[in-house]
C-alpha cells in the first residue's frame, strides 16, 4: 500500500512539473508571438499620413496613391538627363534599431533606393544616409549605355557592401519584389525575395575602411547619424510600393 502511495505521488509530481512547464512555454510563445506581431505602417495602403518632402513640409508632386500603392508617378529619364531631388521622408517618427519590410517593382531602367537614419540639412540625402539599393539590373545598363558595379545593383548597401549574388534573385521590371532591411548595432542584413543577399557590422573597422576608401570619403557625414527618418528616393523613376512596415528592435 504504502509503495502505491508512493507512486502515486511520485506521478502527481512529475505531471505537476509537465504542466508547469507547459504553461512556461505557452507563455513564452505568446510574449514572442507579441513581439513579431508589433508592426509599425508606414504605408498601409489607405494613407500617406506622417510623409512628406525632405527639408519640407508636404509631399511633393508624383508621390500619390494608386489603387493601394504609394506610386510615384512621374515620367523616366535617362542618367544624362537625371534631376531628382523630390526624395520623402516619414517624418512621423525616428528610428535607430528596426526591421523594415516593403514590397515594390519598377519599370525598365527603374532606378531608386530606400534609406535610413535621415537628418534633415543642408546636404542631399544620399550623402549621410546609408541606401538599400532598388534598380531594374536587368535593363538599366542597356537602356542607359553604361556599366554598373555589384555595388550600384538592387540589394546592395549602396557604395559599400555587395550582394551574394548566388543567393540573389533577380526579378523582371514591373514585378513585385520583397524586401528587408535588419538594422541593428552589432549586425545589419539585406533580404531580397526571400534570401539574405549581405549582412555587415555598422561603424566597425571594415566599415570605415570602405568608407575612406570608396565614394563616401569625401562626404564625413555619411554613416553618422544613428538614429533618424526612413526615406524613400527620388531618381527620376517610377515606383510602386506597399506593404511598408517596420518594427522596432
Amino acid at each position: 500500500m504504502k509503495k502505491a502511495i508512493l507512486a502515486l505521488s511520485i506521478g502527481l509530481v512529475i505531471l505537476a512539473c509537465k504542466g508547469e512547464k507547459k504553461s512556461e512555454k505557452l507563455e513564452s510563445n505568446t510574449e514572442n508571438n507579441t513581439v513579431n506581431n508589433e508592426w509599425i505602417y508606414l504605408f498601409d495602403g489607405s494613407s500617406l499620413d506622417g510623409w512628406r518632402a525632405y527639408n519640407g513640409d508636404s509631399l511633393p508632386p508624383g508621390w500619390v496613391i494608386k489603387d493601394g500603392e504609394l506610386t510615384f508617378d512621374t515620367e523616366i529619364r535617362t542618367e544624362a538627363n537625371r534631376k531628382g531631388g523630390k526624395d520623402i521622408i516619414y517624418a512621423a517618427e525616428e528610428f535607430d534599431n528596426f526591421e523594415l519590410y516593403w514590397e515594390w517593382k519598377i519599370p525598365e531602367g527603374g532606378n531608386s533606393g530606400i534609406m535610413y537614419h535621415i537628418q534633415e540639412g543642408d546636404w542631399p540625402p544620399y550623402e549621410v544616409a546609408p541606401e538599400y539599393q532598388m534598380l531594374d539590373d536587368l535593363k538599366w545598363e542597356e537602356i542607359n549605355d553604361a556599366t554598373l558595379e555589384e555595388w550600384q545593383k538592387t540589394g546592395a548597401d549602396y557604395a559599400m557592401y555587395v550582394p551574394d549574388l548566388s543567393q540573389k534573385i533577380v526579378k523582371p521590371a514591373m514585378e513585385w519584389n520583397t524586401s528587408r532591411i535588419i538594422f541593428t548595432t552589432e549586425k545589419v542584413e539585406h533580404w531580397l525575395n526571400g534570401k539574405k543577399l549581405l549582412e555587415f557590422v555598422p561603424w566597425s573597422e571594415d566599415w570605415e575602411s570602405r568608407k575612406k576608401e570608396g565614394k563616401w570619403k569625401d562626404f564625413p557625414k555619411y554613416g553618422t547619424f544613428k538614429s533618424g527618418y526612413i526615406a524613400i528616393q527620388d531618381h527620376d523613376s517610377p515606383l510602386w510600393l506597399r506593404n511598408i512596415k517596420i518594427k522596432k528592435l
